[in-house]
């Protein structure tokens, strides 16, 4: 898992590397500032549901074996996979912080 994700990041950053700029002029420099800003947000959001993602797979499993041995344990289970949805929720209210600001 981790080096799926190991190399899906090295793909990013090789494939973002390709399309670089050698040098930006200095009248772009507020449409440089603008883009570090989309993308900062892109990776508030796509990195917190990428963790919101793992917690939920984590915690839903194990919830889900809870019960399967005590039925009664779903109330208890079931707002832990909600807190860990919520981490989704935060990365987007960061991202628009920073679309904002």
């Amino acid at each position: 898992m981790k080096r799926k994700v190991l190399l899906a990041a090295a793909a990013l950053l090789i494939s973002g590397a390709a399309y670089a700029q050698t040098s930006a002029p200095a009248a772009d420099a507020a449409s440089s500032a603008a883009s570090l800003k989309y993308l900062a947000a892109a990776l508030a959001v796509g990195l917190a549901c990428i963790a919101g993602g793992i917690a939920v797979g984590k915690i839903g499993a194990a919830a889900m074996g809870a019960m399967s041995e005590n039925p009664e344990l779903s109330g208890k289970a079931l707002p832990y996979v909600g807190l860990a949805e919520g981490i989704c929720l935060w990365g987007f209210l960061v991202a628009l912080f920073i679309l904002l600001i």
